[in-house]
């Protein structure tokens, strides 16, 4: 018996093989902890990680050699904006691509506000990336008030709890909002915290595209903290930036406020997007108090000689805080009424128009363009410098702030393709603003803690199996603004739950994604 013994500790080959699905190989393995890499091997079963290590005894289906590649966490992109295009493009290709597994949706105050319905929608249809959903206070504002621009009563109030409370029960991961946007800018930071209260009994996150992102950014920062501490829940500050040129540089003052509220015990993080261009409506030129009630109104009050001067006066102003003699900073993303406007600047388009080089001339193209339905722009109004500067700070976390992309259709902004390339090519690879293993754990374990997706963001035995493996000297972002539509190359393998999505820097095709909801 004790030579049996020896003899099966002593030779390999009576070892029984095991056997995966998919069994990764010799790859530079950086966890998702912030840890330095190590060489490994990863066993893939059932949709989860079985087993990490030096494999040697394992077989499988698939083997996948990673040899002089990273294995990591799949991305997960805190701030996207799903909603709408999942039919036309399921396989989400441009996160895909770009090293993302999964989606946190219903962010700056827009979501579905039926949640139950939604999933079931995502479930039946089936995507390439997994998705989680906030849900969002503009939309439900909306469904009890409309866009009006006044308090809501206490059965309103009362109504929007309902609405919140059912989403957090159906499994959303927290409320959002988008205090810069129609109708959520009406509302008073006390029904806010009302709203975030509900969602908090469920342990949701608040989540905030905040008040002001330019010259009222302190005060903007301080009311989401407010927030927080009064809801007693984490905080998440969506698209952390300075817009405007005359703010250029205050990430110096803005920083410290996260920093010193982490040191007082609030849970607070940030997102931002690697670009010095931001993205949203034209509506946001204008002033908040025009855009009440719904379209038709918006028409009406342009209309009238007096309110169309008052709002081209408030443009203008606007438009010399920026030290700016032009409306050459938003660019036309996508304006349904005219396709030829997409790609140009106003400044552009006004001239395109047979117009005067002139800026009043150019504000009254916007209140045109808004008559005829607002168009998606974007916004170039932010420094590298205060890019940087946030980047550095270890609980900022990468977000594309984006849809699912339809390959070619209008000119939207490059980070609905690029972002994460974007980090790991000019940020780790050639500035070395920050390390590799450092810049995976924003976009894997920071993120998976955060929003509290408990078997995401690392790779370890029983976790989900969503992997990206990469060239890290190869890994590249080709969006640009003028040809935004450009996949992100270098990711040669991409997992979902364990099934292989991208093959050898090719989308096969697989949609193996699935809801997330808060447990």
């Amino acid at each position: 018996m004790r030579i049996l013994v020896l003899l099966f500790l002593c030779c390999p080959m009576l070892v029984h093989a095991q056997q995966a699905d998919i069994l990764i190989k010799n790859g530079r393995i950086i966890d998702g902890t912030g840890n330095s890499w190590v060489y490994g091997d990863i066993a893939i079963r059932n949709g989860k990680i079985v087993q990490t290590g030096r494999l040697s005894h394992w077989q499988a289906n698939r083997i996948i050699d990673a040899s002089g590649l990273v294995v990591a966490p799949g991305f997960i992109d805190v701030h996207t904006h799903l909603e709408g295009e999942e039919k036309k493009v399921p396989e989400a290709a441009n996160f895909i691509y770009d090293g993302v597994t999964t989606a946190v949706t219903g962010n700056c105050g827009s979501s579905n506000t039926n949640l139950g319905h939604y999933f079931a929608m995502l479930d039946s249809l089936k995507l390439s990336i997994n998705v989680a959903s906030l849900i969002g206070h503009n939309d439900v504002r909306k469904a009890v008030l409309g866009n009006a621009n006044r308090d809501p009563n206490e059965a309103e109030m009362q109504q929007m709890e309902g609405i919140v409370e059912q989403a957090m029960k159906d499994g959303a991961v927290g409320f959002s909002t988008g205090l810069i946007y129609i109708p959520g800018t009406y509302s008073k930071t006390e029904e806010v915290v009302r709203l975030a209260k509900v969602a908090a009994k469920y342990n949701g996150v608040y989540a905030s595209h905040i008040r002001d992102e330019g010259d009222s950014v302190v005060q903007a920062i301080e009311e989401a903290l407010h927030i927080g501490r009064e809801a007693k829940m984490p905080v998440e500050i969506s698209h952390f930036k300075l817009s405007g040129q005359q703010n250029w540089g205050r990430s110096r003052e803005t920083i410290p406020l996260i920093i010193r509220a982490r040191k007082e015990g609030l849970d607070v993080t940030i997102d931002q997007y690697p670009y010095t261009a931001s993205s949203t409506s034209l509506s946001t030129l204008l002033p908040d108090w025009v855009l009440a009630d719904g379209h038709d109104s918006i028409r009406a009050r342009l209309a009238r000689p007096a309110v169309r001067k008052e709002v081209i006066d408030y443009m203008l102003g606007r438009l010399k805080k920026r030290k700016l003699s032009h409306f050459s900073y938003p660019v036309v993303a996508t304006f349904k009424p005219d396709s030829s406007y997409n790609g140009k600047s106003i400044e552009a388009v006004n001239l395109m128009k047979g117009k005067k080089h002139k800026a009043s001339e150019e504000a009254a193209t916007v209140v045109e363009m808004m008559e005829q339905g607002d168009a998606s722009m974007v916004f170039h109004g932010m420094s590298e410098g205060d890019v940087k500067a946030i980047m550095q700070y270890p609980y900022d976390m990468f977000a594309s702030d984006a849809s699912i992309r339809v390959f070619n259709q209008g000119n939207p902004h490059p980070r609905g393709y690029g972002t994460n390339a974007r980090v790991l090519s000019k940020y780790v690879r050639e500035e070395k603003i920050l390390s590799l293993e450092e810049a995976i754990r924003r976009m894997t374990s920071l993120p998976a803690q955060k929003f509290q997706l408990k078997d995401r963001g690392l790779l370890r035995e029983g976790f989900a199996a969503d992997i990206v493996i990469f060239d890290e000297k190869e890994v590249q972002d080709h969006a640009t603004y003028d040809k935004p539509h450009q996949y992100s190359t270098g990711f040669r393998y991409v997992i979902v739950n364990g099934h292989l999505t991208v093959d050898d820097g090719k989308h096969n095709g697989t949609r193996a994604g699935i809801v997330l909801k808060k447990q």
